[in-house]
């Protein structure tokens, strides 16, 4: 495919002063976009600016803070007049064991990942939805989608922004509006601090930009609300997975004793879902299943809580009510936690008449210490806490307020943080402790309106899974449920019937059993829990496609493996669930090295093989004008023809075929003595083509680098092809693409493959159209045209020399096939204008003196020619 362009677009790069920030810059910059760099270092983001404005590109400093997303996006828009794409990098790290990770630590991290990717992602995405064109990329974690040890705040936040992306996705859709969600290893200065430069020195940014590139531009593979992992030159799509799960009858016998009974059915991945969004579900279908059951057998013995004191958070009503009633019946302490003292007093009311054991703690669940104190005075320990508080504040992302995103994050997620933070070092100490929160559907899938809520029950599930970690040795665990059912919260959303229908009690006996002593290995985990119905949730993994390490990755590259890449069915998927998993199938990575040599090939010789390890060391050329105007004339240009011939002409100017002069030294330098019974004077040209690759200077220092493309045996003959590139000594660039392929009579029979392989225009048979030509040029060549010709470099015998011509059995010397190949190509230019490659093959050979008749097609801008 052709190369993608970024020229029109403007891309804000948040964290752009180094890392993978800095390498999005400069990709996209390279690519003609006009870029926005933004860092808080001032130094950093003007040292990546003046890298890509030396370069030829457009880029501005940005230094405000990602939280304050206007002043990001007016710098675009007063630069460069708009925004095309925004991708969210910008991030820090505060790690540290969760019993030592202070409040401010925590709320950094989230402060720069959520709130400064929420703060840009509003301040374009009207912006976006007027112009009918966004594209968003938001940068999750490993740590964020498995947990990691040490790093609860960033798990959160990178967990957060997968479900956030997920809603940007569905909200934006109509407008064209994408949104994608990554999960990259890569150097920066971030991971530095945290990885050792063994490491490092495999997960280089530049294998993660080109596929960020790919999925940004107007023409990528559709990657929208999907998720990628992605390092060291490897990338797979991840997506939810879910088990059948188990129906129980709603009814008294449905317990945490029944839900001990069935958990092997829960979590049986045998036949699995792969549900897109909360809308995958029958639950008509199961409500209806669950009243046709017989009791739930239970599990003996009883799963009880006996001198166990649980504290559940939003327990006034709702989720949080039934919890507190179950756990009462079950012999628990309850602390009954609400920011309404009524509510809360009702509920411990209810426990006490029941013969229960209960306390009010009126706070907000942001108050952890408070409501850890109340359990402590009134029971004298905590072992279980429930984390179920939550509010809703939905809105569409246009109409969203930061105050409604604040409050949401604030409720759920920091209060989720603050009461797992206060019973933390109780359960350490006594070497126990059960934790259940509460994320939901709309957390796993996203949800449209609802990118605040989605985005905080996402946070919670990565910041458990960090804590089912760090807890595992002391005996504690941590789950994440995602429960649907009605509530005072959900009853502002859902229809009235399903309210009723779907109530608090059938998600209860999960909690109860995940938060019991009967519980000794499940920790981690995800779980969805509706109507009498539960299931596991879990991440699979396509098996993806490994780059190789040793050639630069482009976007190009990415979408031609793309199918790879997003295929699940192909038998590799995977189910990582920690990040040395996800690691694993990366680092085997490290060793994907594409053979160095592009020329190598398994069906060579022996013979073969050693010749083409044989690199022949580069060869300088430089020319000036007179240089053109001897290859013009030694192709025919007259004096009349003066943009050909005098270097003073405004039009001056190489015929195109001139790119077959600089490589002369390089293509017969190629030694061929290796092959048997090697004469050069039984060597023929067979065939040659030209690819003009960029505009031909008329005076220059260019380079030359030749390989043996391909041998093949024809049995009495060798038929040798090479490649030289011709580049521009000072920057690199090519100018020119030679193939030659020459026939050494009597040098065959070596035992090498007789077939060659397409090597696309190279190869291509160009066979004239069965019609008239459309043009024909007949041009007699001079006696002494193979003298002349030969001061472009043609150190042939051959051609000036008759006693070697009579060696090779020709009458006389004889015109250097290039030197026709010219004179067709500039008859070609005449009757036709510039070409981009030319190809010949020479049939026959040509004395000097004798007429040459170039008979040319033009077929789809391409004219066919052949010259006799």
């Amino acid at each position: 495919m052709s190369q993608l362009s970024f020229k029109g677009h403007t891309v804000i790069v948040t964290g752009a002063g180094g890392g993978l920030g800095k390498t999005y810059s400069l990709l996209y910059a390279s690519r003609g976009a006009n870029v926005v760099v933004n860092d808080v270092s001032q130094a950093a983001a003007q040292k990546v600016v003046d890298q890509i404005t030396q370069a030829g590109g457009k880029a501005v400093v940005n230094t405000s803070s990602v939280t304050d997303g206007e002043a990001v996006v007016k710098t675009a828009l007063d630069a460069f007049g708009g925004v095309t794409i925004l991708i969210n990098n910008a991030g820090i790290l505060r790690d540290k064991g969760f019993r030592n990770m202070t409040d401010q630590e925590f709320d950094q991290v989230l402060q720069v990942h959520l709130k400064g990717a929420y703060s840009c992602t509003k301040a374009v995405w009207g912006i976006f939805r007027k112009q009918k064109f966004g594209r968003i990329v938001n940068t999750s974690s490993a740590a964020g989608l498995y947990g990691n040890f040490g790093q609860a705040n960033y798990s959160a936040a990178k967990m957060g922004l997968v479900a956030f992306t997920k809603t940007l996705a569905r909200e934006g859709a109509k407008y064209n509006i994408n949104a994608t969600a990554i999960a990259p290893i890569a150097a920066s200065p971030m991971t530095e601090t945290v990885m050792p430069p063994e490491l490092l020195k495999h997960i280089q940014p530049e294998f993660i930009a080109p596929f960020v590139a790919a999925v940004t531009h107007p023409d990528g593979p559709d990657a929208n609300g999907k998720v990628f992992e992605l390092g060291a030159g490897y990338v797979a799509e991840i997506r939810w997975e879910r088990s059948k799960g188990a129906i129980f009858k709603t009814d008294a016998s449905f317990t945490p004793s029944a839900v001990k009974e069935k958990w092997s059915v829960i979590t049986d991945f045998s036949n699995p879902d792969y549900p897109q969004s909360v809308t995958d579900f029958d639950h008509e279908a199961v409500l209806e299943t669950a009243r046709k059951l017989p009791p739930n057998p239970q599990s003996t013995p009883e799963v009880r809580f006996d001198s166990k004191t649980v504290i559940i958070t939003g327990a006034g009503q709702g989720l949080g009510r039934a919890y507190a009633l179950m756990y009462g019946r079950l012999g628990a302490n309850v602390v009954v936690n609400d920011v309404s003292e009524k509510g809360a007093n009702a509920v411990v009311d209810e426990i006490i008449k029941a013969g229960g054991k209960a306390v009010a703690a009126v706070s907000s669940a942001e108050d952890g210490d408070a409501i850890v104190k109340v359990a402590l005075e009134k029971f004298g320990g905590v072992h279980v806490l429930i984390a179920n508080a939550g509010i809703l504040r939905d809105k569409s992302f246009a109409a969203m307020t930061e105050p409604e995103w604040d409050a949401v994050l604030a409720v759920h997620l920091r209060g989720t943080y603050k009461c797992a933070k206060a019973v933390w070092p109780i359960f350490l100490k006594q070497k126990y402790g059960r934790i259940v929160t509460t994320a939901s559907q709309v957390g796993i899938y996203g949800n449209f309106g609802q990118a605040n809520y989605s985005t905080a029950k996402a946070a919670i599930l990565g910041m458990t899974r960090s804590l089912a970690i760090e807890g595992k040795k002391y005996g504690i665990i941590a789950n994440t449920i995602a429960p649907s059912a009605g509530t005072a919260m959900t009853s502002t959303v859902w229809p009235q019937e399903m309210v009723n229908a779907f109530k608090p009690d059938y998600i209860a006996p999960i909690v109860g059993f995940l938060s019991s002593e009967a519980n000794t290995e499940t920790s981690g985990k995800l779980f969805e829990i509706m109507g009498g119905w539960a299931a596991q949730t879990r991440w699979q993994r396509a098996g993806g496609h490994g780059f190789p390490v040793n050639k630069p990755l482009t976007p190009e590259a990415v979408i031609s493996k793309w199918d790879i890449i997003t295929n699940f069915d192909d038998g590799r998927a995977t189910h990582p669930s920690t990040t040395q998993e996800s690691f694993q199938q990366l680092a085997e990575n490290f060793s994907n090295v594409e053979n160095s040599d592009p020329y190598a090939d398994p069906e060579d010789s022996e013979l073969v093989a050693k010749a083409k390890k044989n690199v022949p060391e580069s060869v300088e050329f430089s020319y000036a004008d007179k240089d053109v105007i001897l290859y013009n004339l030694s192709i025919g240009a007259t004096e009349k023809e003066r943009q050909w011939t005098f270097e003073g002409d405004e039009e001056f100017s190489a015929l195109p075929t001139f790119g077959v002069i600089p490589q002369f030294q390089a293509s017969g330098g190629i030694s061929l003595d290796w092959l048997p019974n090697y004469n050069p004077a039984k060597l023929l040209h067979g065939e040659q083509y030209l690819a003009i690759k960029a505009p031909i200077p008329t005076s220059g220092n260019l380079v030359n680098e030749a390989r043996i493309v391909e041998v093949l045996d024809k049995g009495k003959a060798a038929a040798v092809t090479s490649v030289v590139e011709t580049k521009d000594k000072d920057t690199g660039k090519v100018i020119f693409e030679n193939q030659s392929t020459v026939f050494i009579r009597g040098a065959g029979g070596f035992g090498g493959k007789r077939a060659g392989k397409d090597r696309g225009a190279a190869t291509a048979a160009n066979t004239p159209p069965q019609r008239k030509p459309d043009a024909v040029v007949e041009e007699k060549t001079l006696s002494q045209q193979a003298a002349l010709y030969r001061l472009n470099g043609d150190l042939n015998p051959l051609h000036i020399l008759p006693e070697f011509a009579a060696v090779g059995g020709f009458d006389k010397p004889i015109l250097h096939g290039l030197c026709f190949f010219g004179f067709a190509g500039k008859h070609v230019f005449k009757s036709f204008g510039p070409y981009k490659d030319v190809k010949a093959r020479f049939a026959g050979v040509v004395y000097p003196g004798e007429t040459l008749v170039t008979e040319m097609w033009k077929e789809v801008q391409c004219p066919d020619e052949i010259c006799k």
